[in-house]
């Protein structure tokens, strides 16, 4: 196909956007149809390039979806460092947190692949992926234990509380369309307002 030589001879940052640009697409792909539903050959048609292009960037499926939950986690811990960097207590820590990932997900980055199928990766990406997804949850629990000490927060269970909030964010790709009638800001407000009324000290 014509856009293969683009694909290929692309150098530095036409290849991240290359790169960024697959990204998406089986992104749409494995939240639409899942991992075993989904083909290289599902990628390369709807990026109008052949699979040898493909092939150029990964060699297998696993590999593809690997770096799909890579990009996936590195927006959320980034989401969360930004948001740690710029509230001044826990409560506005994830009220930012919250707006940042939903930023991610609904703008330029988007779509993200669901982190729904983590057991299909390969030994070695799994468990480094199980041990990133479990670090994170930790910062989040964390945040809200934080919260509950200083009066800002209040919950039984900071674990489950985190858990919640998570699986509900983990899930927007699944149903968000970018011509969808909310905006990224109106998911993002109605969220942090369902999330943390809840949790906000009384």
């Amino acid at each position: 196909m014509a856009e293969d030589r683009d694909w290929h001879f692309d150098r530095d940052e036409q290849r991240r956007l290359k790169l960024q640009k697959m990204l998406k697409v089986a992104a749409e792909c494995f939240n639409e149809k899942g991992f075993s539903g989904t083909s290289l050959k599902d990628v390369a048609r709807k990026l109008s390039i052949t699979d040898a292009a493909l092939y150029y960037y990964v060699k297998n499926k696993e590999e593809l979806v690997n770096l799909c939950y890579i990009h996936a986690v590195n927006l959320a811990e980034s989401a969360f460092d930004r948001a740690s960097e710029e509230g001044d207590n826990p409560l506005a820590i994830l009220q930012l947190y919250i707006r940042n990932q939903i930023n991610e997900f609904c703008g330029p980055e988007g779509p993200i692949t669901i982190l729904s199928e983590i057991p299909a990766l390969t030994p070695d990406h799994r468990d480094l992926m199980k041990k990133r997804t479990a670090k994170h949850a930790k910062r989040i629990t964390a945040l809200i234990e934080a919260g509950v000490a200083d009066g800002s927060m209040t919950s039984s269970n900071p674990v489950a509380a985190g858990d919640a909030l998570m699986g509900a964010l983990n899930w927007i790709p699944k149903w968000y369309r970018p011509n969808s009638l909310l905006s990224g800001e109106e998911i993002a407000n109605s969220f942090i307002e369902t999330f943390t009324q809840g949790l906000k000290a009384r």
